[in-house]
């Protein structure tokens, strides 16, 4: 078999603006970049595999993790959505014990310092005024490479006994929901 090219990066884009998540699928599909779009920061979720429990409050969220594993490479979305607002569903996303190195990215049309700053310090990559820009997608591109160094970082450490009793101890600690054993 011959050598496959690099694999693209998957984008998740969230906006309940029909034209918005239109405009932004067109400039990332422009970048090489294959996209996902959705309505809302619920379905946002229910696609990660964060399932919002409608039976508890608005602020637990239980992890059921589906058997396929998600691909997103990075999450762009709205700040102002009904329902559920881009930085509560960026807030959701840093709680995931599985997602929370998933570069997320906020749009929004307006322009308040203070939502901009509040983002920023919960962990958005960057925040983007609407309309977006292809000069805004391109600022992507060194969060996403920086991502996948790492990724590839964890999947290359060599293992030796030390590590493999670390990592078994590590993933047992009571903070781990998932047990992960790698050989």
């Amino acid at each position: 078999m011959g050598m496959s090219a690099a694999p693209q990066f998957h984008v998740l884009a969230v906006d309940d603006s029909l034209i918005d998540r239109m405009l932004i699928e067109r400039l990332l599909k422009t970048s090489s970049f294959h996209v996902t779009t959705v309505d809302s920061a619920v379905k946002a979720l229910q696609y990660l595999g964060l399932v919002e429990d409608k039976l508890r409050s608005y602020h637990t969220t239980s992890e059921i993790h589906q058997d396929v594993e998600v691909n997103v490479s990075l999450i762009i979305t709205d700040y102002c959505m009904p329902e559920m607002t881009g930085y509560d569903l960026l807030r959701k996303i840093k709680e995931s014990n599985y997602l929370k190195d998933i570069p997320v990215v906020i749009m929004s049309s307006e322009n308040v310092p203070s939502r901009i700053n509040r983002c920023l310090e919960d962990g958005a990559e960057e925040f983007f005024l609407k309309p977006v820009q292809q000069s805004d997608v391109n600022k992507l591109k060194p969060h996403l490479l920086k991502s996948r160094a790492k990724e590839e970082e964890e999947e290359t450490q060599p293992i030796n006994n030390n590590n493999k009793r670390k990592s078994m101890v590590e993933s047992h600690c009571p903070d781990k929901t998932r047990i992960k054993c790698t050989i």
